[in-house]
């Protein structure tokens, strides 16, 4: 049995034919509480991501950021982050509703380092407090290396709140050339869930206003994110324009394609996923630091060509 006891994971496990190998490596790195390795590595991050449920139905990954420290272990089982999401993200009024599950990622690009926090969240103030019930740390490929710096003059102001049902050929264009997402995921027993995903620019499909593919690369056999979708299609998305510190959330849901040949045609592709958007957000100036590309991932694969992709029927 799994030591996390997810049937959505065993199946997709089982047909990735990785079952045993995952099941040692859960037992092996997934705890509870927060090491002190994992505490020291938390306590020096700028940017943590979350994911979580709406009272919809909808699941949202969220951005959060601040100085060095914003985002530290009170104790063995407490994590907490003095930020609160800007107006206009779904995770504020969820949080205003009471505890509830949280994915949180802490994620440093410099050293393409990250680690998962995950557990109920609630507000203390003016600040997020997470009870853990799963600490991990993941690998690092696929994760290109950008360095944070302070903006010229400091932020500018960038309120404002852009929504829609479909993407706009600005924000499909973005998409198309963005090299890093995350995406959130729930379960009704282990919560909510948060991941990255990167790859060569082009890495993520565009097919229209509505409809995305990525593919599914070689990782650490756990399929935590897969596991999920297996059992509950319900998905968000986070780009981050690095630049202007703006994101782009997503809400939609999420297929798993198993077709050998689609997947060849992304190179490095295990298998695909498929993604109907339902819901776009744009929110300003979310992230207080601007980021500089050092170094694309060389794990990653080249970018699928950009004809020819089929999507099941």
């Amino acid at each position: 049995m799994s030591v996390r006891d997810h049937a959505g994971e065993r199946r997709v496990q089982r047909r990735a034919g990785v079952l045993e190998r995952a099941e040692r490596l859960g037992a092996r790195i997934i705890r509870s509480d927060v090491p002190p390795i994992a505490a020291g590595f938390l306590a020096e991050q700028v940017m943590v991501i979350v994911g979580h449920r709406a009272a919809d139905g909808a699941v949202w990954a969220s951005a959060l950021g601040g100085a060095a420290g914003f985002a530290r272990a009170l104790d063995e089982r407490t994590v907490r982050v003095d930020a609160l999401p800007v107006d206009g993200d779904a995770l504020g009024p969820s949080l205003r509703r009471g505890p509830l599950a949280l994915g949180m990622q802490a994620i440093e690009p410099e050293t393409r380092r990250r680690m998962r926090f995950n557990g109920r969240g609630e507000l203390r103030g003016p600040a997020i407090e997470l009870r853990t019930d799963e600490v991990y740390a993941n690998c690092s490929k696929h994760i290109s290396v950008r360095r944070h710096v302070a903006p010229a003059g400091g932020p500018a102001p960038r309120e404002g709140v852009e929504r829609g049902s479909r993407l706009t050929e600005r924000q499909r264009a973005f998409v198309a050339r963005a090299d890093t997402f995350f995406i959130a995921t729930t379960h009704a027993a282990t919560g909510a869930d948060v991941s990255h995903r990167g790859g060569s620019p082009g890495f993520v499909r565009v097919h229209d206003a509505g409809h995305l593919t990525w593919a599914d690369y070689q990782g650490n056999s756990l399929f935590m994110t897969l596991g999920n979708i297996e059992l509950d299609p319900h998905a968000g998305l986070l780009f981050c324009d690095w630049d202007t510190g703006d994101v782009l959330q997503l809400s939609g849901t999420a297929a798993i394609d198993w077709d050998a040949a689609r997947a060849a045609r992304f190179p490095g592709g295990q298998r695909l996923v498929h993604f109907a958007i339902e819901h776009v957000v744009v929110l300003r100036g979310v992230l207080p630091w601007r980021w500089e590309l050092q170094e694309r991932s060389p794990a990653s694969p080249p970018a699928p060509a950009p004809a020819g992709v089929l999507t099941p029927d």
